[in-house]
C-alpha cells in the first residue's frame, strides 16, 4: 500500500474515493444512511471542494489501484462558514474562538480507512501526511460525538478539544493538532485527555 498525495487532481480518481468513502460512512456508527446518496453527494461536495484554497488530499492505495483510506482538508478562511455543521462549532467554541483557533488553520475536513485496512495504522498515518505543511503546523478538525471510535483515535493521536462555551456543548466535537498549546491564546483551552 502506498500513500499518494492529490490537490485538485484527486478527480482523476473520484470514483474510486468515493467508493471508500461510501463504504466507510455508511456503515456503524454512521448508518442508517443510503450508500448511493451519500455516493452523490460526497462526489458534488468533492467537485467543489477542491476549489478550496489549499485543498489537498492523500491516498492510501492498494496494489490493484484501490482506495484503502483517505483524508482531505483545505485552509479555513474568513468568514467562517455556517454550512453543514460549521454552525454548530461557531456554537460550541464561540465566534471569537473560532476566529483565534480555527480561521487559517488546516481543516482536516474527511479522514476515513475502509474496514480491510483497519488496525494498520493506516488512520494516523493519513492524518500526519495530511496535516504536514499546515500553515505554521496549525491543524483542526470536528468530529460526531457519536462516533466514539473516532473521539478516542483523535485523543490517542494527541489532538485536544478547546473548552466548549459553558452550556453550547453540540453533538460536534473540535479537536486541535498536536504542538498547539492547550491554554489558547485566552487561555481557555483543555487538553482532550482531561475529559
Amino acid at each position: 500500500m502506498r500513500i499518494q498525495r492529490y490537490g485538485p487532481d484527486v478527480l482523476t480518481v473520484a470514483d474510486e474515493l468515493t467508493e471508500a468513502y461510501a463504504e466507510v460512512f455508511t456503515a456503524p456508527p454512521w448508518e442508517p444512511r443510503d450508500p448511493e446518496e451519500t455516493r452523490v453527494e460526497f462526489r458534488e461536495r468533492l467537485e467543489t471542494d477542491v476549489r478550496r484554497p489549499g485543498f489537498r488530499a492523500v491516498l492510501a492505495l492498494s496494489e490493484d489501484g484501490g482506495v484503502d483510506g483517505f483524508a482531505t482538508g483545505w485552509t479555513t478562511r474568513a468568514p467562517f462558514r455556517t454550512d453543514r455543521a460549521y454552525g454548530k462549532v461557531t456554537r460550541r467554541l464561540g465566534a471569537d474562538r473560532v476566529n483565534e483557533l480555527l480561521v487559517g488553520s488546516f481543516e482536516i475536513d474527511e479522514l476515513g480507512v475502509r474496514s480491510r485496512a483497519r488496525g494498520t495504522g493506516l488512520g494516523r498515518r493519513l492524518l500526519s501526511a495530511l496535516g504536514s505543511g499546515a500553515p505554521g503546523g496549525r491543524a483542526w478538525l470536528m468530529t460526531w460525538s457519536g462516533a466514539p471510535d473516532a473521539v478516542a483515535f483523535y485523543r490517542r493521536a494527541g489532538w485536544w478539544e478547546p473548552e466548549p462555551v459553558p452550556g453550547e456543548e453540540t453533538d460536534m466535537v473540535v479537536f486541535i493538532a498536536p504542538g498547539r498549546p492547550s491554554g489558547e491564546a485566552s487561555g481557555s483551552g483543555a487538553r482532550a485527555s482531561g475529559h
